[in-house]
C-alpha cells in the first residue's frame, strides 16, 4: 500500500467521522430532528451518531440566560402609574418543549415570557398602593410572579430561575407625597425605638441602684463586723498585757502619752508639777 492510499484511507476516514458524528458540549441543549420531525430529544453530553443529510442537529444555550425587559409603566390600586425595570433569569427546561413552541429560537422565547411576566406584573402591581409597591412588598411581588411565570412558562419547556425588579421610578406628582410618607413612617418607627430604649435604660439603672445599694449596705456592715471584732481582739490584747505586767503596761502607755503630746517643737503643757501626768518622771530623777 503506497502513500497515496494510505493518505486517502485517513481522509476518508475524518471525513465519515465528521459526517456522521457530533459532539454535545455541557454547556448545551441538542435536539435531533428527521424530516422535520423530532427524533432525540434526550441527547447527553459527549459524542453521537448521526446519519447526513437525514438527521439534523439542533443546538440551543443550555446555561442560565437572562431577559432584559424595557423599562414598563404598571398602574397601582390608585390608578398611577409607576415605571419599573425588571429582568428574569431563566434556562432551557425541557428541550423537545422549547423546540415545538419556539422553533429553537431565543428571540422568540424571550417574547413569550415577557409577556408573561408584564402581565403578572401588571395584575399584582393593581393590587397594591405605591407605597407598598416601593416601601415593603417588593420582594413579596417577585416571589409571586416567579412562581405564576413558571407554571406559564413550563408549556413550552422554560424555568424562570429568578424575577427581580432592578429600578421602580415615582409619577414627579407622587414622589414627594411618597417621600413625605416613607419618612414619617420611618421617624414614628425611631420614636418607637428610642421609647422602648429609654425604658429599658431606666429600667436597667434602677437595677443598678438597687444593687449599688445592696452592695455598700452588704460592705459597710462586713467593714462594721470586722472593725468589732478588731477593737475586740485590741481590748483583749490590752487586758492580757494589763494582767502580765501591770506596771509595764503603764510605762508603755505612758510613754506613747508623753511622744504624742510631745511630738511639735512647740508643744506645751500647763499642769501641777505633781501632776500623775509625770509620775514616771518622778521615778526616774528619784533613781
Amino acid at each position: 500500500m503506497n502513500g497515496k492510499v494510505l493518505l486517502g484511507i485517513v481522509i476518508a476516514t475524518i471525513v465519515a467521522i465528521w459526517a456522521f458524528t457530533f459532539q454535545v458540549d455541557q454547556r448545551q441543549k441538542a435536539i435531533k430532528v428527521q424530516f422535520g420531525e423530532i427524533k432525540d430529544a434526550t441527547l447527553k453530553p459527549g459524542l453521537h451518531f448521526k446519519i447526513p443529510i437525514v438527521h439534523k442537529i439542533r443546538f440551543n444555550d443550555g446555561r442560565i440566560l437572562t431577559l432584559d425587559v424595557p423599562p414598563t409603566e404598571f398602574p397601582t390600586s390608585e390608578k398611577k402609574y409607576v415605571k419599573v425595570d425588571f429582568y428574569a433569569k431563566w434556562r432551557i427546561e425541557d428541550v423537545e418543549k422549547y423546540f415545538i413552541a419556539t422553533g429553537g429560537q431565543e428571540l422568540r422565547a424571550n417574547q413569550r415570557l415577557e409577556l408573561i411576566l408584564v402581565d403578572g406584573l401588571k395584575n399584582e402591581f393593581g393590587k397594591r398602593t405605591i407605597q407598598e409597591v416601593v416601601s415593603g412588598e417588593r420582594s413579596e411581588i417577585m416571589d409571586v410572579i416567579q412562581v405564576q411565570s413558571n407554571q406559564d412558562a413550563k408549556n413550552f419547556g422554560i424555568k424562570v430561575v429568578d424575577v427581580r425588579v432592578s429600578k421602580i421610578d415615582l409619577p414627579d406628582d407622587v414622589s414627594e407625597s411618597v417621600f413625605n410618607r416613607m419618612r414619617a413612617e420611618r421617624d414614628r418607627v425611631a420614636k418607637d425605638f428610642r421609647a422602648r430604649g429609654k425604658e429599658q435604660a431606666e429600667v436597667i439603672q434602677a437595677t443598678a441602684d438597687k444593687q449599688r445599694t445592696i452592695i455598700l449596705a452588704n460592705a459597710y456592715n462586713e467593714a462594721e463586723q470586722i472593725r468589732g471584732d478588731g477593737d475586740a481582739q485590741s481590748a483583749k490584747i490590752y487586758a492580757d498585757a494589763y494582767q502580765r505586767n501591770e506596771e509595764f503596761y503603764r510605762f508603755t502607755r505612758s510613754l506613747k502619752a508623753y511622744i504624742n503630746t510631745f511630738s511639735g517643737s512647740n508643744d506645751f503643757l500647763i499642769m501641777q508639777p505633781d501632776s500623775e501626768f509625770f509620775r514616771y518622771f518622778k521615778k526616774s530623777e528619784q533613781n
